[in-house]
């Protein structure tokens, strides 16, 4: 209890002290986009190099491991959404200069998204399913988390040419106006089950 106690207030005297950017969750275009570079890299890489060495008998189950990856993933954008970022602090405040400025090059910075998925992910999923399958379902955590990056992205800054588009712009708008709500940004499937989706959304 001490040891949280001496935690939090010397986060909240650095929060005093330096601005957001010291916290490099409000990045350069450079740092923000190598991001992205990094994901899309691993995501065209890994898979055929995952299953070129994994055992031909485990290759089907790999497949099925990386799928199960991709809908873990929906779920741990939907609670750390909704459970973290609008509700455990620092991480609510820190999510709040989003909201504020949806323009500005926010995200969370690569070393730390790279650590989380290794110790949140990989190593509990090895620990469960074995080397091969574990590290099929970080796969699928990590593509998903590549798409739901350039899918915020994108909501925030580009312009919407199709229907799809155009109705997670105005599904991600709604959110933002009503923190309450839609907290899924690449899939709404979560927002209907838990109860925070819009009857907006409910139509989709």
């Amino acid at each position: 209890m001490l040891f949280c106690g001496a935690f939090k207030l010397g986060v909240a005297q650095h929060e005093r002290e330096f601005p957001l950017k010291s916290l490099a969750i409000e990045h350069t275009r450079l740092a923000y986009y190598t991001d992205f570079g990094v994901y899309l890299l691993a995501a065209l890489l890994l898979p055929g190099l995952l299953i070129y060495c994994t055992p031909t008998s485990l290759r089907g189950a790999l497949v099925v491991a990386g799928l199960a990856g991709l809908v873990m993933w929906s779920l741990i954008e939907y609670a750390m959404h909704r459970f973290v970022f609008h509700g455990v602090e620092p991480f609510q405040r820190l999510h709040a200069e989003h909201h504020r400025r949806p323009l500005a090059l926010i995200a969370t910075p690569t070393l730390v998204s790279v650590g989380l998925i290794v110790v949140l992910v990989w190593l509990p999923a090895i620990l469960v399913a074995g080397f091969w399958l574990g590290s099929g379902i970080t796969l699928g955590v990590t593509i998903g988390y590549f798409v739901y990056g350039v899918l915020h992205h994108g909501v925030h800054h580009w312009r919407a040419k199709g229907n799809w588009m155009r109705q997670c712009k105005r599904q991600h708008a709604i959110h933002h106006h009503n923190p309450r709500v839609n907290y899924g940004v690449t899939m709404l499937w979560w927002d209907r089950v838990f109860g925070s989706s819009t009857p907006e959304t409910d139509k989709l």
